[in-house]
């Protein structure tokens, strides 16, 4: 898969109420370090639940009335905050790991 297509699969899996950061959506489609991409991702597509994409810590990183409209979303998908920043310990998606390939070792 594309790399546009893996950052959309990951974020679509984010379900309602949970919140991940653009690092965690690069490393869940299998993009580690590919944060500024996943940003791209969002700016071009529509339909996705870009609400639940967040900078680290928790952090909204829209400014203006982007930002506001993205706070009121979460918080009717009942996402709470600490200050400016979303509780991330309640509220953080944590992408279920993707395991190597096992494969069997050869005997000797």
């Amino acid at each position: 898969m594309p790399l546009h297509a893996d950052i959309l699969a990951a974020i679509r899996r984010i379900p309602r109420g949970k919140v991940s950061t653009y690092g965690a959506v690069a490393c869940a489609a299998g993009h580690p370090g590919a944060a500024r991409q996943v940003v791209g991702v969002l700016r071009r597509s529509v339909g996705l639940p870009w609400q639940r994409v967040l900078g680290s810590g928790g952090e909204i990183k829209l400014r203006g009335e982007s930002g506001f409209e993205q706070r009121f979303r979460l918080e009717a998908e009942g996402v709470t905050f600490r200050g400016r920043r979303v509780d991330m310990k309640q509220h953080e998606f944590k992408f279920p790991r993707m395991g190597k390939k096992q494969t069997k070792k050869p005997r000797t």
